[in-house]
């Protein structure tokens, strides 16, 4: 989940490594660095550990002049976040720099054999062992830089994306991945790479997506790529169709907030073109054409994986499946997917959702998924991913770039995508009628105006931040579609706020749950109009009745909801199985304005970055 920038080209290179580190700081805070090969031919290297300030206060008065180099802004997976183990590192002999995103899983045993060949290692990174190996491998093999880097792919075990730079070939950058982003950028007279398109979007619209396991030398005359034995390859290619302003606060404080508002667009543009010409529900890709159509329709379960916020959105999409498409619907957590063995076939659809679409977990439950036969779903966010390509099936959440650590218009979107995902199968099994299908989208489709109204009562919002920021542990409680709304409301006050806070299914209260209330014990409760709300209601009192401070999210109109809340934030009317996108925006509201108010980083929260590319 780090962050990697590289450039050769005519410009001075160090100004904007440090621009593209900026970017792409959110993939990682703990520790920043640069490499550069000066006009002097010598390899200037510079890092340090916390937030990239403090790199950008080591090299000021330091002038390094260069024009191709490599950039790194790390989240630890070995070894603590300090000077010697941050980004980059070099071989035995410091002719070589390197950086890595993910892990390499064998890297103890090739530490083993480098060092009783007598190599000695300077920090308790494995990103270290494998600029050691590769440098070994080209004193040994001689060659160029990237016959060395295809060898020693051959050896290296693990999810990665490497890039490597030589003092001896000050011109060329070598890159290779496996089972993490590395993306490449194609400008005039320059060549340019990145763990994301974030990192490159202000050079460049022209975008190859590497594949596993290939190598890409690049050159300001352009970039090469072939697989591990030297034969020619083809990345995935692909234009953006966003500018650099959309990854800018554009006058919010921060980004998160700049996203929270950004939500009614992102559902629009969610929403456009889901009914083909025929009048049908459409997806964005879709790999078979009709004999994958005609196994959807026979798909008698699904399995919904995903990690974190987007497993959040896997369980308001288990209640609309059902519903829509009458289908028996699991959500798992990716991670644990695979390990239990879980009993697929050709009649089972996996569907993955991740927001990057480089989710290490999600990745690897698609792909133990297609390889037993199953067919696969992609909800994410990234056109050429690496989900993407694994998928059978891919919706497009289209919510341009997200750039705070905490998801919020990304969970919004992947609901909607996973809703037109019901109505698209649905269709397929005729479970609903064709005019059911159109009734229910244009419902949605009125969602961003709805979302518009929530949005202008965040100054009340605010307000009762302040209110709720002194509390040591906040309660969300929600039934049936509410139950995966209170579990996001949780996390994203524990994300961003680091408050204490557990969402609960309304009806577990008196299981266990309702012995954590205290008197003044801040409780959140969703209790929108429909057909379990008395139920919520029967729970608010329950916890009213010993102490509880509760704060209720309601429907507009909802005057009688008063009589058993302390405060109430109300949403607009809607169809019981579209408020989650509704109700959620008030609550990633006051997490925000709880973390604000307490003084915390709200787009760079603590131990964590945005993409989890390692398991």
């Amino acid at each position: 989940m780090c962050g990697i920038i590289g450039y050769t080209g005519p410009e001075d290179v160090l100004p904007l490594l440090v621009q593209g580190l900026s970017t792409l700081e959110y993939r990682g805070y703990d520790s920043a660095g640069v490499a550069v090969i000066d006009h002097a031919g010598e390899l200037q290297i510079v890092k340090r550990a916390g937030r990239l300030d403090r790199l950008r206060g080591a090299l000021e008065g330091r002038p390094i002049h260069g024009t191709t180099g490599l950039g790194h802004t790390r989240w630890a997976t070995h070894g603590e976040p300090n000077d010697p183990n941050a980004h980059p590192h070099t071989d035995a002999v410091g002719h070589l720099a390197l950086i890595h995103n993910g892990i390499f899983e064998n890297f103890a045993e090739l530490k083993a054999e480098l060092e009783a060949a007598g190599h000695v290692f300077r920090s308790e990174t494995d990103t270290e062992v494998i600029a050691h190996l590769i440098g070994a491998i080209r004193d040994e093999q001689g060659g160029d830089l990237a016959s060395a880097v295809r060898s020693a792919m051959k050896r290296i075990e693990g999810a990665f994306a490497i890039a490597v730079l030589d003092r001896h070939d000050p011109h060329t950058l070598v890159a290779s991945r496996r089972e993490a982003p590395l993306v490449l950028g194609h400008a005039e007279g320059a060549s340019l790479l990145a763990s994301d398109v974030a990192g490159l979007i202000a050079h460049t619209r022209d975008i190859s997506a590497m594949l596993d396991d290939q190598i890409a030398v690049l050159t300001p005359g352009g970039i090469t790529i072939t697989d591990l034995e030297g034969y020619p390859a083809e990345a995935h290619h692909y234009t953006v169709d966003w500018d650099i302003s959309a990854a800018e606060k554009q006058g919010y404080d921060h980004f998160m907030l700049k996203e929270i508002h950004e939500q009614p667009r992102a559902v629009h543009e969610t929403l456009l073109g889901r009914v083909n010409g025929e009048g049908r529900i459409a997806v964005d890709e879709l790999r078979g054409g009709a004999a994958v159509e005609g196994d959807l329709a026979h798909v008698d379960k699904i399995y919904i994986v995903a990690c974190g916020t987007s497993m959040h959105a896997g369980m308001v999409a288990k209640y609309t499946i059902e519903h829509w498409a009458r289908l028996p619907v699991e959500v798992e957590i990716a991670s644990e997917f695979r390990y239990r063995d879980p009993i697929l076939t050709p009649h089972t659809l996996v569907v993955a959702i991740s927001q990057s679409g480089e989710t290490a977990d999600t990745i690897a439950a698609a792909t133990h998924a297609r390889n037993q036969q199953a067919k696969v779903v992609a909800i994410t966010n990234v056109v050429g991913s690496t989900l993407a390509r694994e998928a059978d099936v891919v919706l497009y959440t289209r919510a341009g770039p997200e750039i705070a650590v905490a998801s919020t218009k990304a969970f919004t979107t992947q609901i909607v995508a996973l809703d037109v995902l019901a109505l698209y199968l649905a269709q397929l099994r005729r479970s609903l009628f064709p005019d059911e299908c159109g009734d229910h989208l244009a419902r949605m489709e009125m969602l961003p105006a709805l979302i518009e109204q929530v949005l202008e009562q965040e100054p009340a919002i605010a307000e009762l931040a302040r209110t709720f920021a002194g509390a040591e542990y906040v309660m969300f409680i929600g039934r049936h579609v509410g139950l995966p709304i209170a579990l996001e409301g949780a996390l994203k006050l524990k994300e961003i706020a680091y408050v204490h806070a557990e969402g609960f299914a309304a009806g577990e209260m008196k299981h266990g749950p309702i012995a954590l209330i205290d008197q003044g014990g801040p409780v959140v409760a969703l209790a929108t109009r429909g057909h379990v709300r008395g139920k919520v209601v029967s729970n608010i009192q329950e916890v009213k009745a010993r102490g509880a401070v509760v704060l209720v999210v309601a429907t507009e109109g909802d005057t009688e909801i008063k009589e058993h809340a302390d405060h109430v934030m109300y949403v607009p009317d809607a169809h019981e199985l579209l408020y989650p996108i509704l109700t959620v925006v008030p609550l990633q509201l006051l997490a925000y304005h709880i973390a604000t108010t307490l003084g915390r980083d709200v787009d760079m929260p603590r131990n964590l970055a945005k993409t989890v590319t390692v398991e």
